[in-house]
């Protein structure tokens, strides 16, 4: 039995409360155990620098944690200047995974922001921004819809993201952050409504993996998926109305 009574292939308790600040386009409180993301998506009619004089969008990703987010208190980035490595290569993945779904020609020549801030942290930060940060980007885009300012939808596919570990020799879904700590092989995996893969991140920590493990890995990750995108279609359902 894990620290919180979980069986290994048991999600934490996931709660997705949308329109949670009423001035973006798409606002999501992602609850997932004890660790908690708001995320916010902003449509912005402008495009960034590389894309300027074409008919191309752009979504995008910004994450940060409060300063007391965690047990520890945390100077903000701000205050030095400039992100955290880990700060940046967690808001790449982010937006990475976004793109991966959305078709840019469809989206037009605007930008959508999806900034995930973490309000508090127990272990799956980053998979909890992608699953929560995807019901907000697809509020928004949702939101240009309606308001007739696209003429068809751009996003091609229904994501979620959920981690798989290895800890003690057992494989466990969705892993808190005391079992992150200690966990001999750690995955991230950010998977589409049919088990495809928009990004994966993996690491032996203090171990190696085989191609067997990792299928095993794989497919509790898509078990995990899957429930986590009923959970966002219920909580969009929610929002529609």
């Amino acid at each position: 039995m894990r620290p919180d009574g979980r069986e290994n292939d048991e999600l934490r308790e996931v709660d997705i409360e949308t329109d949670y600040i009423v001035y973006p386009e798409g606002s999501v409180l992602i609850s997932t155990g004890r660790t908690r993301v708001l995320c916010n998506a902003t449509v912005d009619e402008s495009q960034p620098y590389h894309l300027q004089h074409t008919n191309t969008g752009w979504v995008t990703a910004e994450y940060s944690m409060l300063p007391r987010s965690a047990p520890h208190r945390q100077v903000r980035e701000v205050v030095h200047g400039h992100r955290k490595g880990r700060t940046y290569e967690i808001q790449r993945l982010v937006g990475r995974t976004f793109r991966a779904v959305v078709d840019l020609e469809k989206l037009g020549p605007r930008t959508i922001w999806v900034d995930c801030d973490v309000l508090q942290a127990d272990g799956g930060t980053r998979t909890a921004a992608i699953t929560g940060g995807f019901v907000a980007l697809r509020m928004a885009v949702n939101h240009l819809l309606r308001k007739s300012r696209l003429d068809e939808d751009p996003v091609k596919n229904q994501l979620a993201a959920v981690s798989v570990g290895r800890v003690d020799d057992e494989i466990m879904l969705d892993l808190n952050y005391e079992e992150d700590n200690k966990a001999e092989v750690d995955v991230n995996f950010a998977l589409t409504a049919d088990g495809q893969i928009a990004e994966i991140q993996a690491s032996g920590e203090e171990a190696l993996f085989t191609p067997p493990e990792y299928n095993s890995f794989y497919e509790l990750a898509r078990e995990g998926a899957q429930r986590l995108i009923k959970i966002q279609n219920e909580a969009l359902e929610e929002a529609n109305g």
